[in-house]
């Protein structure tokens, strides 16, 4: 199959980078039906803005490529070990070009590979089938939505719910539950697959496989299909908004599998996906390796812009931060403030805030923007460049941040999702910020970088390095300020004032 190699690596390219047709119409009706003015059209304009750009520029949608997931269906007699290895080598390649970021770290060592390629990684499941072409379908689904994926064994308490008993009535109680307790960490609007029963580990499975059904279709079982649409329409009740900023979209899609279970065990499986909802399929000629049709997409068909005009329109109302930043400057804004940053900042994720709470810091970090972010970067001869550079999860620092603060006099921080009751004291007591990115929008945070001013703790690989970044108007919302407001906490509870109401 001399053609395999190419269109695995296509397959890749295009699910990273060109938002299938059936998510860029969800979000199209949800920037529709979303209030403009308010910060949840904002980030919903962006996220429009960034799924045009990375079509331009056949860039990462988002930055985090997740891991990748293949669903192969093979006609009886076709050699499945010659595909899984042009899959990896397909998935090395596209590494190296930048269409994927390298997710794959040894759980034992930490070491990232760097091509993503590793034990059990990319991920590929082989099934057969009586057809004459090969099918190969990708999820792309990044760490950040994974962490908000969620399981209920019912019965069960949940929080403002009450008890959910072993009936629909229980399930639809889990499902709302699981979109109000991802707010803004799982990057909204999201999208559902969920699994009734089966056991713990296969219900995850078939949760994720809903994934793979189209946002616009509907469940031939007509019980499912009306709790879909019942799931949608009360998760959009209760103001989370995009990116958890509040507004009125929460879910773009909700698709509902049932498995048979033990009687035993009542399982109630959540595979949450982010806005930037990247998954396609090809078909294949079985002795060539030749597309002949893809899945979820018409090639033929012109992608059509889903945003109104390029770049985002400033109002002129923006509060300009220029590194370094001092107590008095940070002391000065408030929560719902939108500000640019013009100068210098550094990133710092998972591996960096581990590293700081035992050493100090290869840079001076007083007075500094600390960027969540694992962006896609390339080198080319001596000089790196910023291929991909959204913001990631922040909840994740939440036990080093404040020491973070306290010890090295970093001033601002940028992330998404908020962070907990530790940091906000800490931004109260070291007069800092915690400024909210919109997650996923890997492009239009990329074109703000004009230069990358050098990389330390390389060792980390590259995901988990800090690189040090010149910006122009980086766009963030201050959503956690230095007198103790966060906009987070304020979501979360009035979110679940609204659920307290969903009970019956």
């Amino acid at each position: 199959m001399e053609f395999l190699f190419n269109s695995l690596l296509e397959l890749i390219t295009q699910t990273s980078t060109n938002l299938p047709p059936d998510v860029r119409a969800a979000m199209g009706i949800a920037l529709k039906q979303e209030t403009p003015g308010t910060q949840s059209h904002q980030a919903l304009s962006i996220m429009a803005t960034n799924i045009d750009m990375a079509h331009e520029d056949q860039g990462p949608i988002c930055q985090d490529t997740g891991m990748p997931t293949f669903i192969v269906h093979t006609p009886v007699g076709v050699n499945q070990l010659v595909i899984k290895k042009k899959i990896k080598e397909a998935v090395a390649e596209a590494t190296r070009l930048g269409k994927l970021r390298p997710n794959s770290v040894d759980s034992l060592t930490g070491k990232n590979s760097g091509n993503n390629l590793g034990e059990e990684t990319p991920v590929i499941h082989f099934e057969q089938w009586e057809h004459d072409e090969i099918e190969v379908k990708l999820v792309l689904k990044g760490g950040g939505c994974e962490n908000k994926n969620i399981q209920y064994s019912l019965p069960c308490e949940l929080d403002h719910l009450g008890k959910a008993g072993r009936d629909l009535a229980g399930v639809r109680k889990c499902i709302l539950h699981a979109v109000w307790q991802a707010q803004g960490q799982g990057c909204a609007p999201g999208a559902l697959g969920v699994c009734i029963g089966s056991d713990r580990a296969h219900g995850y499975d078939l949760a994720k496989m809903q994934l793979f059904r189209t946002l616009d279709d509907v469940n031939p079982n007509p019980e499912l299909a009306a709790l879909e649409a019942e799931i949608v329409a009360e998760a959009n009740r209760l103001g989370i908004g995009a990116m958890g900023l509040g507004g009125g979209v929460a879910l773009i899609g909700c698709k509902i599998a049932a498995a048979n279970r033990l009687p035993a065990s009542f399982f109630v499986s959540v595979a949450y996906d982010c806005w930037a909802f990247r998954r396609l399929g090809i078909r294949m000629d079985a002795s060539s390796g030749v597309i002949t049709q893809w899945l979820y997409r018409d090639p033929e068909r012109p992608v059509e812009r889903m945003a109104k005009e390029t770049g985002f329109p400033l109002t002129g109302r923006e509060v300009i931060l220029t590194p370094p930043l001092t107590e008095e400057m940070m002391r000065q804004l408030k929560v719902g403030d939108v500000v640019l940053i013009r100068g210098e900042m550094f990133t710092g994720r998972d591996a960096v805030h581990a590293y700081l709470m035992k050493n100090p810091p290869p840079v001076d970090l007083n007075g500094a923007v600390l960027y969540h972010c694992g962006p896609v970067m390339l080198k080319q001869g001596e000089e790196w460049f910023v291929k991909a550079a959204g913001p990631t999860t922040s909840s994740r620092e939440e036990p080093y941040q404040a020491d973070v603060l306290r010890n090295y006099g970093v001033k601002a921080v940028i992330g998404k999702g908020g962070m907990g009751k530790k940091t906000l004291a800490g931004l109260q007591e070291c007069g800092a910020v915690y400024l909210h990115g919109v997650g996923g929008a890997a492009q239009f945070y990329a074109r703000t970088v004009k230069k990358v001013l050098g990389v330390h703790l390389f060792d980390f690989g590259v995901p988990e390095a800090m690189w040090h970044l010149q910006v122009e108007d980086f766009m963030a919302i201050v959503t956690m300020d230095a007198h103790g407001n966060s906009l987070h906490a304020e979501v979360e509870q009035a979110t679940g004032d609204v659920l307290e109401t969903m009970k019956a």
